[in-house]
């Protein structure tokens, strides 16, 4: 099959792979722009060019989807199929339209629940114990478009954004071709969504990896876990910023203390008290430092018991 494929970060890179090593042509692949990234701020392209251009297929980066340039290029390449995995800008009508077989998308959730753009992190947050990878034919709307495959992948307890983003960006790959292979033959039978059930995952901003010590220490948990590796669940340690990687919830209901008060501190572990329980934190980034566990930087530091964290 003929194929564009369109996507930019990572995630879509085992799909892209796929596509390649099933036989199909992809005639173009379409991402974002070069951004400049370090402290050098040195124009680097997004992981999926350098894969396309590992691959030898031709790269398109427009500014912009709606204008007629963008139009007429991927008119012009006559594919029978797009395939989208998280490009990150939205296709209009006419685009969806073009190729014979539509737009087929790659989403990391188990649709209707978590449309939008960070579905990954916030079934983290949410502590939901089991996610998935939809396929969807592509409409007009927020990943709203009739269904095609899905594939459960179960959260453990100990998943973060990070792991579980490889989890599924594997998963997504097996989804995609299973699902290409069924339209081929003519399997299958797209489901409407029911929107009753639907429910959205806002893109991720610093201010959502805000602890709030109210809240109960399973909700902090499914927070830091959620937030790694980016942005990280963050507070203020005596005016410093502090990024929480790794945490623990206690459930003991007798710990006394004002939330966010700082209760013990150990060789490996430090715990703050919680809306209900506490927090037990072994790996930290402390502002301006690297990233690194409570036992090597208690060793030329002091965490003090009783400061409240805010």
């Amino acid at each position: 099959m003929r194929i564009v494929f369109m996507g930019t970060p990572d995630f879509s890179i085992p799909c892209l792979e796929g596509l390649i090593e099933a036989g199909h042509e992809v005639a173009l692949v379409v991402t974002q722009a070069d951004k400049p990234k370090g402290r050098g701020h040195k124009l680097t392209p997004p992981p999926v060019k350098e894969c396309a251009v590992a691959h030898n297929i031709p790269v398109f980066q427009p500014e912009k989807m709606k204008d007629d340039h963008s139009f007429e290029t991927l008119k012009n390449v006559n594919a029978d199929l797009f395939v989208v995995v998280a490009y990150g800008k939205i296709l209009p009508e006419r685009i969806l339209n073009l190729p014979e077989h539509g737009c087929i998308n790659v989403h990391a959730s188990l649709l209707p629940k978590y449309r939008g753009a960070a579905p990954i992190q916030w079934s983290i947050i949410n502590g939901e114990t089991k996610t998935g990878v939809t396929t969807m034919q592509m409409d007009v709307g927020l990943d709203t478009g009739d269904m095609l495959l899905k594939k459960e992948v179960e959260i453990t307890d100990t998943d973060t954004g990070e792991t579980l983003h490889d989890k599924l960006s594997l998963a997504g790959r097996e989804v995609l071709l299973d699902t290409i292979k069924a339209l081929e033959e003519g399997r299958l039978k797209p489901e409407k969504q029911d929107d009753a059930d639907s429910c959205y995952a806002p893109m991720i901003h610093k201010d959502t990896a805000k602890i709030d010590f109210s809240k109960s220490a399973e909700e902090i948990c499914c927070l830091v876990r959620g937030m790694n590796s980016y942005p990280y669940a963050h507070t203020q340690y005596e005016g410093k910023l502090m990024k929480i990687a790794t945490a623990f919830a206690e459930k003991d209901s007798s710990l006394s203390g004002e939330a966010g008060e700082i209760l013990t501190v150990k060789d490996e572990y430090f715990t703050v008290k919680c809306g209900s329980g506490a927090l037990k934190i072994t790996e930290i980034q402390m502002e301006g430092k690297r990233k690194m566990s409570v036992k090597d930087y208690v060793k030329g530091n002091n965490f003090t018991v009783g400061t409240v964290l805010k």
